[in-house]
């Protein structure tokens, strides 16, 4: 499960993000100059630091690296959540606390959110019980074969016995 990311890293990560394409730590550094000071050295520092950490990958061009980043604020926003709502000892409760501290705006991301999960949810589930339902289908014709064979030499050597008494 993904930490936090800190300040500077979520500043980084933020550009990367909304620029959605390879960049280099100068581009980086020139955007964060716009409100703070800060040293080239330090945002090389903070972009080997994310690659380290698994949050981007990095490709040489040139004397430089160029950075992409490896998921979507999406996915990192979403294991944020995750993993905070799995350390919960009553999910239920933490999702109520959850529900009530939203805007009326999240309440309704979160309804469109739920209608474009479910029917992938259903289809998954109806998935799940067709293998399931052929899976039965098979092992009770695995069954039926099996008690088939074993009655075939049973029948058989009831008319080879029937056969041999009748040449006594």
């Amino acid at each position: 499960m993904p930490r936090q990311l800190g300040e500077l890293e979520d500043a980084v990560m933020t550009r990367i993000w909304q620029w959605n394409r390879p960049v280099t730590v100068r581009e980086v550094l020139e955007d964060l100059q716009q409100g703070r000071s800060i040293a080239y050295t330090t945002v090389m520092t903070v972009m080997d630091n994310l690659h380290q950490k698994g949050w981007v990958r990095r490709e040489v061009e040139g004397r430089a690296y160029r950075y992409t980043a490896v998921s979507t604020r999406a996915a990192y926003s979403a294991a944020l959540m995750n993993e905070a709502w799995s350390k919960s000892d009553n999910p239920a409760a933490a999702l109520v606390a959850f529900f009530g501290m939203m805007s009326q705006e999240q309440r309704e991301a979160l309804q469109d959110a739920i209608r474009i999960a479910q029917p992938q949810s259903a289809e998954a589930h109806t998935a799940e019980a067709q293998i399931t339902e052929a899976q039965i289908t098979e092992a009770r014709t695995a069954e039926a074969r099996t008690a088939e064979a074993a009655a075939e030499p049973e029948e058989g050597r009831e008319a080879a016995d029937d056969a041999d008494g009748a040449g006594r």
